[in-house]
């Protein structure tokens, strides 16, 4: 481990809120996960129980109907609202993307960080219902992190994240690309995907944080640039992203606790140095998961592999202060 990783490690450290008696329900972590349409159910749920594992007090998912049945099969420990809906469950006239925000905006306001895409698909109404949350969490300022079909969203209309100094965006190669391209950055612009391609493109979207995963992570916010380069698994099996949303969503929920002062905090971080402390610590916690779980399966590696690895991961990277102890 370089003495660069050592010390951001550290820094991690200090946004995490040690387990104190005088916290009451919901103080540390209360994270929504939005997606999970009828054929994609296992993306919000590793999200959601990523950030559960790392320690979210409140893990929500809002995801359709046909998906909240089978979520809440999964596990009892999460909160399942089936709000959403596919346009194929409404009569062909009615697009009520408004209507449907509407009881998503309200929760905005109890909530310290949004994930946004994991199992979202690319349903008309399920698009433009996100637009409208993600147009009120901009008002609100609440944090937010686009994945997967969210990104899809945004390559259509960046204006909805444009200069939104709260938004963490994690695409993978292909999606960086269209990303790339819907902002105006040609192939001339970006002389590689690695460090000066995601500084470039963070910078397009006007500082908004972008982590490009790859062999390494790369994370920028336009200006300041960490990499992400932990060793990690060689499957490449489908979900393993969903960890590191909700792996950033919680570390965000604890930047915001970190920024209240609800304990006696150390130093004094300002929220753009957290902010690229969430992301790549997420990122740093993820690759830790893919290695413990590669380690243990091999090729068999699944993403569900990764979720029982997140408590572990934390506590080889990061660590329980002691004052967290029984």
């Amino acid at each position: 481990m370089s003495a660069m990783t050592k010390e951001l490690l550290r820094k991690v450290r200090m946004i995490v809120p040690p387990m104190l008696e005088k916290f009451h329900k919901g103080q540390l972590g209360r994270v929504a996960v939005i997606g999970g349409s009828e054929n994609y159910t296992g993306a919000p749920y590793f999200s959601a129980m990523a950030s559960a594992r790392l320690g979210a007090d409140l893990s929500h998912v809002i995801c359709t109907p046909p998906a909240a049945n089978v979520i809440k099969t999964y596990s009892p420990n999460l909160m399942v609202h089936p709000i959403m809906r596919e346009i194929n469950e409404l009569p062909a006239s009615h697009e009520p993307a408004s209507e449907l925000a509407s009881p998503i905006i309200n929760m905005l306001s109890n909530l310290h960080a949004v994930v946004i895409g994991p199992g979202l698909g690319r349903d008309k109404l399920m698009q433009a219902t996100v637009a409208a949350v993600i147009k009120a969490a901009r008002e609100r300022n609440v944090p937010l992190v686009l994945d997967a079909d969210a990104l899809w969203l945004i390559q259509s209309q960046p204006e909805l994240v444009h200069g939104y100094k709260e938004c963490v965006l994690t695409p993978n190669v292909v999606e960086f690309g269209r990303l790339a391209k819907a902002v105006g950055l040609g192939e001339e612009d970006l002389p590689d995907t690695g460090e000066a391609g995601c500084k470039k493109l963070a910078k397009a979207l006007g500082g908004v944080v972008v982590v490009r995963k790859g062999g390494v992570d790369w994370i920028s916010d336009g200006e300041k640039t960490m990499v992400g380069d932990g060793e990690g698994g060689r499957k490449r099996s489908g979900g393993q992203g969903d960890t590191l949303t909700g792996s950033i969503g919680t570390l965000l929920a604890y930047r915001d606790v970190y920024h209240q002062k609800l304990w006696d905090i150390e130093g004094n971080l300002d929220r753009s140095e957290t902010l690229m402390l969430a992301a790549w610590g997420g990122s740093t916690i993820t690759r830790e998961c893919s290695r413990l779980a590669y380690m243990k399966h091999g090729r068999s590696l699944q993403a569900s592999d990764l979720t029982e690895e997140v408590s572990v991961a934390f506590l080889t990277l990061i660590g329980e202060r002691e004052e967290s102890r029984l």
